[in-house]
């Protein structure tokens, strides 16, 4: 086994008011943020958010027009100071979407090759070399596939021989660029828990890009939400899913309903709002006024199916498995309610819609 970082939550990286753009398009816009030691820290977002430009620039494989990136209090990259160190003297591992495997060595072969090429006074003497290889092996489960051609590997052990050959240098911050996006859907979900079983026992601190909401939720201890080159919203995965900051955020993480209301009263953080359908209470983070236009969001799963409701029609029903997504229709808006496969109603029936104050967040429109 290798052995575990120490413990600790000190900052390890800071990126500071980083850009990048080609030409017109600002693919990274201003975007800073801290990496605590043992954290997982996603990048999540659409395609072409600037989640990969952004880790890229961290990596040393692009370089930034503007910010700065320190490592362990070492600047790697700062615009002011002129200061840009090459990838290969980052001393990081990355793990990209494709495996980048060498398909003439073995499986030992390939993770070994990372120290075999360092200059040689860095590089460590043959028998611990080999003693690294077998631990860095073993950690992710391919101890008995040493000796094996790499292109032999099924997909998910040649991701996971790719993890290996990254954590074998020993980083301080190990980058992953969506490693799981080339696997199905079973083997994703068990590569997860190797990554999840990995962080927990070496306390690795890595920095994951992802457009998978559920892969981010299930992997970070804190998730960045990025929007067109900026940074929407920064938390650990409950509170993002719980209380969003925008409603492009509640609507990409997870599914939420979005509901145009208009401010009616309240205060200490909970109003009354108009919308469509009627009168609703929700909760929000910032002050505000009557007649102020905002964004009711709630969950599907908190939505009720009541006597004491709004009236509606169920539309559209979809069986989940463990549950059934209903599209309800109430006054012209079409709400999203999730429910237990025994409670279902079917296509056509009448039902009454509530939504629970605690349940219903306040986002601004925009």
């Amino acid at each position: 086994m290798l052995a575990p970082r120490g413990g600790g939550d000190a900052t390890l990286l800071t990126v500071t008011n980083l850009r990048k753009s080609y030409g017109a398009t600002r693919a990274v816009d201003d975007v800073s943020f801290e990496v605590r030691e043992g954290e997982v820290f996603t990048l999540l977002g659409p395609s072409g958010c600037g989640k990969t430009t952004t880790l890229r620039c961290i990596a040393g494989l692009e370089v930034p027009d503007q910010g700065e990136i320190t490592l362990g209090g070492r600047t790697l990259f700062s615009a002011t100071q002129r200061t840009v160190v090459p990838p290969n003297a980052r001393g990081l591992g990355m793990v990209f979407q494709s495996y980048a495997i060498w398909p003439h060595m073995t499986v030992a072969q390939n993770v070994a090759f990372p120290l075999e090429v360092v200059p040689r006074r860095q590089r460590p003497p043959r028998r611990e070399l080999r003693a690294r290889v077998e631990r860095v092996l073993a950690t992710v489960k391919l101890d008995e596939l040493a000796g094996r051609r790499a292109t032999d590997l099924s997909g998910g052990q040649q991701q996971r021989l790719a993890l290996a050959r990254a954590l074998i240098v020993e980083p301080p911050l190990l980058l992953l660029d969506e490693p799981l996006s080339n696997l199905d859907a079973p083997l994703r979900e068990e590569l997860r828990f190797e990554l999840q079983r990995l962080q927990r026992e070496l306390r690795i601190t890595a920095i994951y890009v992802t457009h998978d909401q559920a892969e981010a939720l299930a992997l970070s201890s804190v998730v960045a939400v990025m929007r067109e080159g900026r940074i929407e919203q920064t938390a650990r995965p409950r509170e993002l899913y719980s209380r969003p900051a925008s409603a492009f955020v509640a609507d990409f993480i997870g599914t939420s309903n979005l509901i145009d209301a208009v401010v009616e009263s309240g205060t200490n953080g909970t109003y009354s709002v108009r919308t469509a359908a009627g009168s609703v209470r929700a909760t929000s983070s910032s002050p505000l006024e009557p007649g102020a236009e905002v964004v009711v969001a709630v969950r599907p799963e908190d939505v009720r199916l009541d006597g004491d409701g709004w009236a509606g029609e169920v539309r559209e029903q979809a069986f989940l498995g463990d549950a059934v997504d209903l599209v309800v229709a109430v006054a012209g808006l079409e709400l999203r309610v999730r429910c237990a496969p025994g409670a279902a109603p079917a296509p056509g029936a009448s039902v009454a819609v509530s939504l629970p104050d605690e349940s219903c967040r306040l986002l601004s429109r925009a």
